[in-house]
């Protein structure tokens, strides 16, 4: 489209741009570069705006939900071994699929399946990626916070915790949000790495932070919930469920949804200023466990429990609208609300799409391996990574 236009104006009317007055002929000129900007802006926006997915629960506030679709009847375009151990999701950023594995390593594989960055930290990592900036932020077993530049491959700046980090970290206002083993929650300038402040629990805390406003919700091993107001680094309420808190929360609106080690599903308020529970799910097996993330939408909140359940709980009337056993264990894989679609794993290795209204199977896939990660879904295409360090691209063929 460039070449023609340029083309055009070349032959047609360069020659009388000239001859035209002065003040005519910059106004010639401002108006072709803004055509010329604006053709770019067209055609390169829809791609460049989806070839990002730097939080691995599609967003900040983690709520499992993105309006990008998942493509019709995908097929397997490729895989990719890494031939070892995660418990990473992958993440992308401007195209390239990066994730962690329990090694230590940090791989890059671009659209066609092919390696384009490695990065080794030689000590074991166990958390998810996040991406900003062309910076990738990794939590290490050893309490390390590293920051990695993915334009270089250099080290930007390490921050040292006391206990191990296995959630993924967060951000907001320039600000970098992630918990620790050791008891903490760490706010830490996000350019530099300095701490701004901590906030301190009373167990560890394994989940990533979820943002609302200016607020950051957690929960812990000792079974509290708790809300700090990032801008005053500063606790500002705290609740007491029944069991220990495993994953994170999952935030739409001003409502919360919180899932606990023993079967049972929470909703907040976010807009009050206490935190108070609305039991939506209470657990009436002793097997029953959620370790599992929570994604919401609008008008459904969906869990996956351990006895291979997906539950959807209809938000308005707070009654569950249907469930859907998967085939195998179930896992710690947290399903992700793609638009009218919901995709869920399996441990086992089932990867399934259901309509998220009806729960209708509408296509579903055997990784031949374990599943405990969430998947990434970009420009057409979805990504999942299997324990055993596999890449699964699906998509549509061309």
């Amino acid at each position: 489209m460039k070449q023609d236009f340029i083309k055009f104006y070349k032959i047609n009317m360069i020659k009388k741009i000239y001859h035209l007055p002065f003040t005519v002929y910059h106004l010639w000129i401002c108006i072709l570069a803004c055509m010329f900007a604006f053709a770019c802006k067209k055609e390169n926006a829809p791609l460049s705006e989806n070839l990002d997915w730097v939080h691995y629960r599609a967003n900040s506030a983690l709520s499992g939900y993105t309006e990008r679709e998942l493509p019709q009847n995908p097929k397997l375009l490729w895989s990719y071994k890494s031939l070892q151990r995660t418990n990473s999701s992958p993440v992308v950023y401007d195209g390239i699929v990066y994730w962690s594995t329990k090694r230590g390593r940090i791989y890059g594989v671009n659209a066609t399946g092919d390696t384009c960055f490695v990065y080794n930290f030689n000590t074991a990592v166990e958390s998810v990626p996040f991406i900003h900036d062309s910076i990738l932020y990794i939590g290490r077993i050893d309490g390390i916070m590293s920051a990695l530049s993915l334009t270089n491959g250099e080290i930007v700046w390490d921050y040292e915790t006391g206990g191990q980090l296995i959630g993924a970290a967060n951000a907001a206002d320039g600000k970098l949000i992630f918990g620790s083993y050791d008891h903490n929650l760490y706010i830490l300038d996000i350019v530099s790495g300095k701490e701004i402040a901590r906030c301190g629990s009373r167990n560890y805390i394994n989940g990533t932070v979820a943002i609302w406003n200016n607020f950051v919700l957690f929960g812990g091993c000792d079974g509290w919930l708790r809300k700090v107001h990032i801008a005053l680094n500063t606790m500002v309420d705290s609740v007491e469920l029944k069991s220990y808190i495993p994953a994170s929360p999952a935030i739409e609106g001003n409502a919360a949804y919180v899932a606990d080690f023993t079967g049972n599903l929470y909703e907040f308020d976010l807009s009050k200023n206490k935190l108070s529970p609305q039991l939506l799910i209470s657990s009436t097996d002793d097997n029953e466990q959620f370790t599992s993330m929570p994604a919401v939408s609008k008008s459904k909140v969906y869990c996956l429990s351990s006895d291979g359940y997906l539950r959807a709980i209809d938000r308005k009337t707070r009654k569950e609208a249907w469930n859907y056993l998967l085939r195998g264990d179930a896992g710690e894989s947290a399903p992700l609300i793609c638009k009218d679609k919901i995709i869920v794993c399996a441990k086992s290795g089932q990867i399934a799409i259901l309509d998220a209204a009806t729960e209708k199977l509408l296509w579903e896939y055997d990784a031949g391996e374990q599943i405990v990660s969430t998947p990434a879904v970009v420009a057409g295409r979805f990504y999942v990574l299997t324990a055993k360090g596999t890449l699964l691209c699906f998509g549509l063929e061309k």
